[in-house]
């Protein structure tokens, strides 16, 4: 049975020793944290903000789709199972993403 994961932008240090689920995982997390245009030597790394000004459902929306084309790029060893974002922040300009995903079979 595989298990599904909650990944969050959070900010977490570094592991440079990761290994397997461990590593996977802080890649997606690395994803979240990091919007596109901000890693200077791949600029398109990670998920494009320019859409975070308009109405909070249709953000969300949009920024879900990107997060999900976004880890299937830079992480295709998940599969994005569900995007959601932490209830009220919305309301106050702030959307954190709440992934929920599932390592594929064969990748550890």
């Amino acid at each position: 049975m595989q298990m599904e994961y909650t990944v969050t932008g959070s900010d977490s240090p570094i592991d440079f020793g990761a290994t397997d689920i461990a590593e996977i995982l802080q890649n997606v997390r690395m994803i979240l944290a990091t919007p596109a245009f901000s890693c200077p030597m791949d600029r398109d790394f990670a998920w494009n903000p320019d859409i975070l000004d308009g109405p909070i459902n249709i953000v969300q929306a949009k920024l879900a789709a990107r997060i999900v084309v976004a880890i299937r790029k830079y992480e295709p060893r998940v599969q994005v199972k569900s995007v959601n974002f932490q209830e009220g922040n919305g309301q106050n300009g702030v959307l954190k993403p709440v992934v929920k995903v599932r390592v594929a079979d064969g990748a550890v």
